[in-house]
C-alpha cells in the first residue's frame, strides 16, 4: 500500500499519479488534500510519513509546490528517509543507497510525464542490501 498526500500546490500533479498507480495495479490511500483550496503541507506531510513509519503503508509519495516544505515535514517523523527527486538517477539511487520509503516531488517543479516516470523508477527499484549502505542508514537513524 502506497500512502499519497499533497497540499494544493501538488493537487494536480496527486491525481496524475494516482491515475497511473491505478492503471499499475497498485494500492493507495490518499491522505489528502482533497482541493486546490489553499491549505498547509505540515498536515499531509506528516499524515503520509506517520503511516508509512507505522507500517500502515509501505512507501509513500508526497508533493507540495517544490517538494522541499513537504520532505522536511517528513523527515521530521523516526524512520523516515523522504527523499526529494526531480529526475529517475536520483530516485534510483535514493533507493538503491537510501532505502529511501517516501518519494517527494515538487508539483510546480516537475512535469507529470517526468513525475510518472520518477514514480515507478522509485517503486520499482530495490534497496542493494550492501552493508556500506546499511551502516550509513544506521548512522542516519542515530
Amino acid at each position: 500500500m502506497i500512502a499519497i498526500g499533497c497540499d494544493h500546490g501538488g493537487f494536480d500533479l496527486k491525481q496524475e499519479i494516482m491515475a497511473h498507480l491505478e492503471k499499475r495495479g497498485l494500492e493507495y490511500k490518499d491522505f489528502g488534500t482533497y482541493t486546490k483550496d489553499s491549505c498547509d503541507y505540515p498536515v499531509y506531510g506528516r499524515a503520509v510519513a506517520k503511516a508509512v513509519a507505522s507500517g500502515e503503508c509501505d512507501r509513500g509519495i508526497i508533493i507540495c509546490g517544490t517538494g522541499i516544505g513537504i520532505s522536511i515535514t517528513a523527515n521530521k517523523i523516526p524512520g523516515i528517509r523522504a527523499a526529494l527527486c526531480t529526475d529517475c538517477f536520483c530516485a534510483e539511487a535514493t533507493r538503491q543507497h537510501n532505502d529511501a520509503n517516501i518519494l517527494a516531488l515538487g508539483g510546480r517543479v516537475v512535469g507529470a510525464g517526468l513525475a510518472l516516470k520518477i514514480v515507478d523508477t522509485f517503486l520499482d527499484t530495490p534497496f542493494s542490501g550492501d552493508e556500506r549502505h546499511k551502516r550509513r542508514i544506521s548512522m542516519i537513524e542515530e
